[in-house]
């Protein structure tokens, strides 16, 4: 947790290191001045409990390119967010302790609240006991102060920026009484994403035994923020939020140190680790990083940057049809025209490994009767490499076919009768 007196030192550290030091408590607690002596003693400590703790490298399990990295962490994952294909992983659906990884759960049901119109942000949040943060440094916080209110958005960015508890523990009273209640709401959600590994029981990601989820999960939940909340997902790249007169700095190291990323969440607990969600886009290409469980800020960056780099590297994305280009032609019954044509509906790109050769192969439904409407979907066309399904996209009717009328519906069913 930063102190409460503003500083860009840290900022300026983090960029010339390639990584927020973040600080040695649970979700990052502010330490206290040291004399120099005893600064060099406690640093020498970290080290040498680093090196001790550091875990053995994890070779993927999956791999759709060749030389995927090995990376000193617990479970690890790259997703192509297009598709949302797994490029690579290593131990994907292993639930494990998420720390503060939950508060991407907790942020994406207050965005898609805001995006109904359940919430406004202007709308104010009261800040309980319960919810209150003591000054502490024990966990980290937005400080709220104790019975203050603050507006949604504001409370918003301290969950997103700040990794603030108090923040996450006032919006989840707010809209669901208590943080029981809320958890509920995140379960329910998880279930809609089908997270198969992941069971909340409170939006902080403080620890508790039964709250888990796989990096496969946070990956599928990553990619739901993104594609489901674009109004509110850059404030995932934002650096730093000033509150009640204190600027903490985002923990993402990354942030500051690659322009192509632009999101999403760290989390760090005794029990998980040093843990990080990235999204990165480079060019027509967005890739999606979970690094769970590894030994400190300096490797959860370091390994989300190998990941993205052989990520990057290895694949490419392939075209395999143009979006207006007649694919097929669909046999219709009972309409006024006996056929329509087929393309796709929206332009369609492939994560492909770099050089891969992509075939198509075209399936249009059979027994379609008029009317169809333009747009409706009449069959799909699926790549394939080296014999093995790479991706489909849906073929939509290129125009509309009216239903025929009377006379000539029953002439259609006399013909369709003997087979003509």
């Amino acid at each position: 947790m930063k102190t409460k007196t503003s500083s860009i030192l840290p900022v300026l550290f983090a960029i010339a290191t390639g990584a927020l030091i973040t600080h040695s408590a649970a979700f990052a607690a502010s330490p206290k001045a040291a004399k120099p002596a005893a600064h060099k003693k406690a640093t020498s400590n970290k080290k040498a409990t680093a090196v001790a703790s550091a875990l053995p490298p994890l070779a993927a399990e999956t791999a759709l390119a060749a030389n995927a990295p090995a990376l000193p962490a617990k479970a690890w994952l790259l997703m192509d967010y297009d598709s949302g294909q797994v490029l690579a992983s290593a131990n994907a659906d292993e639930a494990l302790p998420p720390a503060s990884l939950t508060k991407m759960m907790t942020s994406y049901i207050v965005e898609q609240a805001l995006r109904s119109g359940k919430l406004k942000p202007t709308d104010l949040v009261t800040v309980s006991e319960n919810a209150w943060c003591r000054g502490t440094s024990a966990e980290s916080c937005m400080y709220l102060p104790l019975n203050s209110q603050a507006t949604v958005i504001d409370i918003l960015r301290g969950i997103i920026i700040q990794s603030g508890n108090d923040a996450s523990k006032a919006i989840a009273e707010h809209m669901a009484g208590s943080e029981a209640g809320f958890a509920k709401l995140m379960n329910a959600e998880a279930q809609r994403l089908e997270l198969t590994h992941t069971n909340f029981v409170n939006p902080t990601g403080l620890p508790d035994p039964a709250h888990k989820s796989s990096a496969r999960d946070l990956a599928i939940l990553a990619r739901a923020i993104i594609k489901d909340g674009a109004e509110y997902y850059p404030l995932y790249a934002e650096r730093e939020f000033k509150y009640n007169g204190i600027k903490q700095g985002n923990r993402n190291a990354l942030l500051y140190t690659d322009p192509s990323v632009d999101g999403l969440k760290t989390g760090h607990t005794a029990e998980a680790g040093y843990c990080l969600v990235t999204s990165s886009k480079r060019n027509d290409m967005r890739l999606i990083t979970v690094i769970l469980n590894t030994n400190s800020p300096q490797a959860r960056a370091d390994q989300s940057r190998t990941l993205l780099g052989w990520g990057f590297g290895s694949f490419e994305k392939a075209t395999p049809i143009q979006p207006n280009a007649v694919v097929g032609t669909a046999k219709v019954s009972f309409g006024k025209a006996d056929t329509v044509a087929a393309g796709l509906g929206t332009p369609w790109l492939l994560t492909v490994p770099r050089g891969t050769q992509v075939q198509t192969a075209v399936e249009l439904k059979p027994g379609l009767e008029a009317p169809v409407a333009k747009g409706a979907v009449v069959g799909k066309v699926i790549a394939t490499s080296n014999g093995k399904a790479v991706g489909e996209a849906p073929l939509v009717a290129q125009a509309e076919v009216e239903r025929s009328g009377l006379l000539l519906r029953g002439w259609q069913h006399v013909t369709q009768l003997f087979g003509k």
